[in-house]
């Protein structure tokens, strides 16, 4: 081992001291221990992967089950289009996103043993959304599109996943903006009362970065854990891979692959995935690498 990547790894080791425990439902989440996983349920028709399940609950509910079987820690359930070129809706402008959404998280609530995570920026979504028995809230836009749901974090007591976006604003410093971004985020949260265990941070790989700086936020993943929270990747299928592999959305198995092997070696403590079974066994191996983790810790 070279001493650079000595230190890198002494580095992560080190970084376990600094985060919390999270609790999200009734599981624990020991930062640092192993890489969880997030298994995506898109119910919008027009999702960027092709996999939008729409009114479609008996399929979505089977593909929960599917994902959690495979070793998903999380499903993630989101109803509104997140690619680069959907139109967004407007804050009040909910019920379409809630027809979608919540008869989901009612019948998986009641099917599947890990908790939901419902991938919304809107209050009045999350609201009854949690409600309904989602656990946490994965907010793309850092709380900073509607101030509430930082409130309704803090008054629920539940994880929020604050992820950086430049949609609004492209950047040609990455990461120093990103991480600044975040701090934003953070700050944002704490200030509403949400506890510093239940924020866990994202990158935002995709949401207005250029080719370039999607592959050097991946490279340089580890400076974010300056900001002293559990980082997400959520890198799967995403046109980054498309781009340097020249394949369609359902062949960037691969190249998935790579980004969270590589997110794993430079910190990342959680991964967002369609390919549940295919990341898992990734994340494993890469643990048993970098934390030094065996099959029968």
């Amino acid at each position: 081992m070279t001493l650079k990547n000595f230190g890198k790894v002494k580095e992560l080791e080190q970084s376990k001291s600094l985060l919390n425990t999270t609790r999200i439902g009734n599981t624990e989440f020991r930062w640092g221990e192993r890489t969880y996983v997030i298994g995506i349920c898109n119910l919008s028709p027009d999702s960027f992967s092709g996999d939008g399940l729409g009114n479609d609950i008996e399929a979505v509910v089977a593909l929960a089950k599917r994902m959690v079987a495979e070793g998903a820690d999380i499903i993630d359930v989101g109803g509104e289009s997140t690619r680069p070129s959907a139109e967004p809706l407007p804050i009040n402008d909910i019920d379409n996103e809630l027809r979608l959404v919540i008869p989901v998280i009612e019948r998986l609530v009641s099917e599947i043993p890990v908790p939901i995570s419902i991938d919304t920026y809107k209050s009045g979504v999350a609201s009854r959304a949690l409600k309904a028995g989602a656990a946490m809230i994965n907010d793309i836009w850092g709380l900073k599109r509607d101030p509430k749901l930082a409130d309704l974090a803090a008054e629920t007591d539940v994880p929020v996943i604050l992820m950086s976006n430049q949609r609004d604003a492209p950047c040609q410093d990455i990461m120093p903006e990103i991480i600044s971004d975040l701090e934003r985020s953070i700050g944002l949260a704490v200030k509403a009362g949400v506890p510093e265990e239940n924020i866990i941070i994202d990158p935002g790989l995709g949401f207005g970065k250029t080719h370039e700086q999607n592959l050097e936020i991946i490279r340089r993943l580890a400076e974010l854990k300056s900001l002293g929270r559990p980082i997400l990747l959520g890198s799967s299928r995403k046109a980054l891979i498309g781009l340097v592999l020249d394949l369609p959305t359902d062949q960037r198995l691969e190249g998935t692959a790579a980004t969270v092997a590589i997110g794993i070696t430079n910190g990342a403590d959680m991964v967002r995935v369609h390919d549940v079974k295919q990341m898992v066994r990734v994340c494993r191996m890469s643990d048993a690498i970098i934390r030094r983790r065996t099959a029968s810790d």
